[in-house]
């Protein structure tokens, strides 16, 4: 007799499976040059970079929202998508743009280790049936992989005023991300239909219209068609699987649960290059990877249980 997995294993193995994909995806975007050298990055600034994945993101979720005649929400909720979009992306990133000379990369990636943690905190405030689905242990197994990240990637007390200042600039776009996530794994489960493509199509395109704005007050754009068809390619071909990805495990995970990708991510980064460049490996540092590892597999894989909880509600449904 051949063994059958139970149904909600196998239902949960699917979004679980889905986000190491989209981490996977992610994680490409570090090695890009190493992976591929034609479509390496360019002289592009960051936030207009950007621009091109949420551009393509709001089309694809706009087409697919009118193939499938999924319904548009109301104007409550429109404003709601578009507040989401800026907290996922806009917003996150012109706070890293302040953060930038200040603050290492490297330094950047393990803060925002800190938005499960956040995510954690805020998920049971931000419903508004007063049950919520947590996952056991799940901040501390989010406190676990900061711990790790911390061994990894080393972050330094800042030594000046300008340091602090981008120091805490970066802790609060972690906190920014993990609050949009928690509404936007909210919103998507409240939106009428069982489509999320006009929540995508709508923060999409007003987190790229927000990044195009203010790269072109703090940064230099660079409007060339040599510097923009990599970037399409690249977006076309990574990061707008990986966006869409994002948005169909709304539905299907808890936001603490998708956050964990701000740990995994890396981690995938880092194993990557150990398999490419060989280094010795420090003991704090090999200790941090697999406190983290840890970390970051009890987040997507340990069970979820309902809870009541007592908390305001933050309404983002209505017309």
């Amino acid at each position: 007799m051949v063994a059958r997995w139970p149904r909600h294993a196998a239902a949960g193995a699917v979004p679980a499976a889905g986000l190491l994909l989209l981490c996977c995806l992610w994680s490409f975007s570090s090695v890009r040059a190493d992976l591929l050298p034609i479509l390496s990055p360019t002289s592009m600034p960051r936030m207009e970079r950007q621009v091109a994945p949420l551009v393509l993101l709001a089309i694809t979720a706009t087409l697919f929202a009118l193939v499938r005649r999924a319904p548009w929400p109301g104007r409550r909720q429109a404003w709601a998508c578009a507040l989401i979009g800026a907290g996922l992306f806009a917003a996150p990133a012109l706070l890293v743009h302040f953060a930038e000379g200040w603050l290492s990369g490297l330094a950047q990636v393990a803060l925002f280790a800190l938005t499960p943690v956040f995510a954690a905190v805020f998920e049971p405030h931000m419903r508004r049936d007063g049950a919520v689905m947590r996952t056991r242990g799940g901040l501390a197994a989010a406190l676990a992989a900061l711990t790790g990240m911390l061994g990894v990637f080393p972050v330094e007390i800042p030594q000046s005023a300008h340091a602090g200042f981008a120091f805490c600039a970066v802790v609060l776009a972690a906190a920014c991300v993990a609050a949009a996530n928690c509404a936007a794994v909210r919103l998507a489960r409240a939106l009428p239909g069982r489509s999320v493509a006009p929540l995508a199509a709508i923060a999409g395109a007003a987190a790229a219209a927000g990044l195009a704005a203010t790269s072109a007050f703090t940064e230099h754009p660079v409007w060339s068609w040599s510097a923009l068809k990599p970037e399409l390619a690249w977006s076309a071909a990574i990061e707008l699987p990986r966006l869409l990805l994002l948005f169909w495990l709304m539905r299907r995970l808890s936001a603490a649960r998708m956050t964990a990708r701000f740990v995994l991510a890396p981690l995938l980064t880092s194993l990557i290059g150990l398999a490419l460049l060989r280094p010795s490996v420090e003991l704090r540092a090999g200790a941090g990877l697999l406190l983290a590892a840890a970390g970051a597999g009890w987040m997507i894989f340990a069970p979820e249980e309902e809870r009541e909880t007592g908390a305001s509600p933050l309404h983002l449904t209505g017309e």
